[in-house]
């Protein structure tokens, strides 16, 4: 046999079909397939390949089973009356076994008929009941996401849909409230860096005081060790020093002495 026939013979099959009026619908990875055949929906979902159909008496429809995003942004009033505007991401999926149930009871566009309706539900039946400085922080919008989360899971789990997580990606406070927080922090930062120069000058002081005691203890002990004898031997160390020649006249009349000699004569 030719190794060129079994290519011949499936070009010869499509070609068949394709003149029978038969279609040929693939579902890839990540995608599961509704076939209907003469109106009625069959009971086990399309896996992958490829699957044909006669477009007079059935069709297939394929479907997305992969991790899928929709985003909503609402306008939430808080427990005090201020107006936030939330950015929400909601990540959900159709299972494959479920595929079928979801095509049989709500049909292709389920986003816009059961998912959209209930996660702007959940923003006004969660979200509005906190304060605003709870979407200020952390632990107030983890809080918010997971209750959403669960009302979520509730409300379209039993329809099939799969909710996997609630996001809040972005929360545009109250322009009061930004403004108010805005300065809290600012007064914050005054606050400290006048604790810091306060700290600063504490210590500058400190050393100041240290210094004035150590030259104070200093002088008293030099004071205390000056006598006549101490003195006149500085002032005759210096001479010498300086090879400087004083002639210091004697008490007698006598001649004059040089300060080497006169030094000398003391010790």
């Amino acid at each position: 046999m030719n190794k060129f026939t079994p290519v011949i013979i499936a070009c010869f099959l499509m070609f068949a079909f394709a003149s029978s009026g038969c279609g040929v619908r693939t579902v890839d990875d990540g995608q599961a397939g509704v076939r209907a055949d003469f109106g009625k929906i069959q009971d086990q979902p399309l896996s992958t390949g490829w699957h044909f159909y006669i477009p007079l008496f059935s069709w297939i429809e394929i479907w997305d089973v992969k991790t899928q995003e929709i985003k909503e942004t609402a306008a939430v009033p808080s427990s005090e009356g201020l107006i936030s505007t939330l950015d929400i991401s909601v990540l959900y999926n159709v299972p494959k076994e479920n595929v079928v149930e979801v095509r049989k009871t709500v049909g292709v566009n389920y986003v816009s008929k059961v998912i959209e309706p209930y996660v702007r539900e959940s923003i006004r039946n969660v979200a509005s009941g906190y304060e605003v400085k709870a979407l200020f922080q952390d632990k107030g919008r983890r809080e918010i996401s997971q209750k959403m989360l669960e009302f979520l899971q509730s409300k379209l789990a039993p329809r099939g849909i799969v909710v996997q997580d609630v996001l809040l990606r972005d929360v545009q406070l109250p322009r009061p409230f930004a403004e108010s927080i805005q300065m809290k922090l600012r007064t914050e930062q005054e606050a400290l860096q006048k604790e810091f120069e306060l700290q600063k000058a504490k210590k500058d002081a400190e050393i100041q005081v240290a210094r004035a005691e150590g030259i104070s203890k200093s002088n008293k002990i030099i004071s205390s060790s000056l006598d006549d004898n101490y003195l006149r031997y500085l002032w005759i160390e210096g001479i010498q020093k300086n090879n400087s020649v004083i002639y210091v006249p004697t008490e007698a009349n006598m001649p004059i002495m040089e300060a080497n000699r006169l030094r000398e004569q003391v010790k």
